[in-house]
């Protein structure tokens, strides 16, 4: 019997620095190997946010080994799903990615640009944090052997969320 490969799920906001790399780390704490999580920009910032490592340290979850990164770096990987984090990201034209993933749309405000002291951005930071949470929660928690119109609509039911 040969082993299924994980869902790969792919999550791209513009800098690759706070939302999606955020969201790479928490579908990797919640889903074990059922899923691999991944993340990229489409202007990479080349570093992780220290919102984005404060909040995480916070809430105990690992950004082991993550690095921002290009969406290019993943034109050759065969993905499940592709999840836009902001606007901007999901208004730009992605590369053909081979598989035809299916896609969903998250829209979350960028913490890095929230104004603020520095507790109160922080503070803010989390919010999103616990909002990708219980988004990327739903997404773990759905029935993968089903139809891909059908989870394709409850990707994006987690979107409203």
């Amino acid at each position: 019997m040969t082993a299924r490969r994980p869902i790969r799920v792919l999550f791209l906001c513009t800098g690759n620095s706070c939302r999606s790399q955020m969201a790479e780390a928490i579908l990797r704490q919640l889903s074990g190997d059922r899923f691999e999580a991944l993340s990229a920009g489409s202007q990479p910032a080349g570093f992780i946010h220290p919102l984005a490592i404060d909040a995480m340290s916070r809430l105990n979850i690992p950004l082991t080994n993550q690095t921002s990164k290009s969406w290019s770096e993943f034109a050759d990987t065969r993905l499940d799903v592709v999840v836009t984090l902001c606007d901007a990201a999901a208004a730009e034209a992605c590369p053909v990615l081979p598989g035809s993933p299916m896609t969903a749309h998250w829209s979350l405000p960028d913490p890095v640009y929230h104004p603020g002291t520095d507790d109160e951005r922080l503070e803010f930071t989390l919010l999103i944090a616990e909002r990708l949470r219980t988004k990327i929660a739903g997404l773990a928690g759905l029935d993968w052997a089903g139809g891909r119109a059908e989870l394709k609509q409850r990707l994006g039911f987690l979107g409203e969320i």
